[in-house]
């Protein structure tokens, strides 16, 4: 079995992304995807998808047609944020009853 999985950034896409991409897996393919995981993520939703894509080609379904080479790569992962704590909102105090007039130090010491 080589090191290199069928589906490039395999480790970075999301459960979305992956159920597209197995899509043009071949059985081979296929397990070698699940044997990765099963030794090094798994994570339960990811076996999921790929025992379900596993049961539609044994019951006749066929892989997809394109490379996986030419798919998209893995945009960003969750710990990327362009939000840092100086640029959050200041703190507001929410309006009581909808009217500013009734809501004290709104926003203000």
């Amino acid at each position: 079995m080589s090191d290199e999985l069928p589906i490039p950034d395999y480790d970075q896409l999301s459960l979305g992304d992956l159920r597209h991409r197995v899509r043009s897996l071949t059985r081979d393919q296929l397990d070698q995807v699940l044997d990765h995981e099963r030794q090094h993520g798994d994570r339960a939703p990811v076996i999921q998808v790929l025992t379900a894509r596993q049961a539609e080609l044994d019951d006749g379904a066929e892989p997809s047609g394109g490379d996986q080479r030419n798919a998209p790569g893995a945009t960003s992962t969750a710990h990327d944020s362009p939000v840092s704590p100086a640029q959050s909102p200041d703190p507001s105090t929410p309006l009581r009853h909808g009217v500013p007039s009734q809501t004290p130090s709104r926003g203000r010491p």
